[in-house]
């Protein structure tokens, strides 16, 4: 999944997003508060990692403005300001959790993936559809039980479609959700991706909607 990290220190934020990306998500950097904003409102990121201190636009100001926006992606405040009115304010502001600095880059990769899961309505860290398990921790997904070995783009491609099942996701979207900065996009490569699933999974498991993306049904729904 694809998050947004606003953090101004180099060598934390190098280390942070290093971090991240060995935790499985694909993270865009930005160092201040303005070119956060301006991120936020242009991509749609699965969460953003946000600093308070940043230069240009404080971190709570670039929250206040992005949700009055209407912008209702998960917000996870990293932060040295470690006092409980400065964190009440974090909290009222907008953000919804709060960690001080320093933090285990394992804890902050499972909160990422507890934020994002509450705000698809899954309330189970395992996603399942028909007989198709995936672990998102683990990045380990298996049918019937079964392990499946899958590359890492098909298996981000299978947690969006999981995560939003019984919604339509547009090819753009899904590149949106795969790739970061710097990553060139074959323009077919959704549809093999797509096709390799299909093949290790289930054929039907996969629904085209013509002319608009693709869907996976929520478990118990006909595809």
């Amino acid at each position: 999944m694809r998050v947004l990290l606003a953090e101004d220190d180099p060598l934390l934020g190098d280390g942070l997003r290093a971090g991240l990306r060995q935790h499985g998500f694909q993270v865009d950097w930005v160092r201040d508060g303005e070119a956060a904003e301006r991120e936020l409102r242009a991509q749609p990121y699965a969460a953003v990692v946000l600093d308070l201190g940043l230069p240009r636009k404080d971190g709570l100001a670039v929250l206040a403005a992005v949700r009055r926006a209407g912008l209702a992606l998960p917000v996870l405040v990293l932060t040295a300001r470690d006092t409980v009115p400065e964190r009440i304010q974090g909290l009222d502001t907008g953000a919804d959790d709060y960690v001080v600095k320093p933090v285990d880059l394992g804890e902050l990769a499972a909160r990422l993936r507890a934020l994002v899961r509450r705000a698809h309505g899954q309330p189970q860290e395992n996603l399942q559809v028909r007989d198709v398990t995936l672990d998102p921790a683990a990045r380990a997904v298996r049918r019937a039980g079964e392990p499946v070995t899958l590359s890492v783009r098909e298996f981000d491609l299978l947690h969006a479609l999981m995560l939003n099942a019984g919604r339509v996701l547009s090819r753009e979207q899904l590149e949106q959700h795969l790739y970061s900065w710097g990553h060139e996009v074959e323009s077919n490569a959704i549809e093999v991706h797509i096709h390799h699933l299909r093949r290790k999974l289930q054929p039907e498991l996969i629904q085209t909607v013509r002319g608009i993306g693709y869907a996976m049904a929520r478990d118990g729904e006909t595809a």
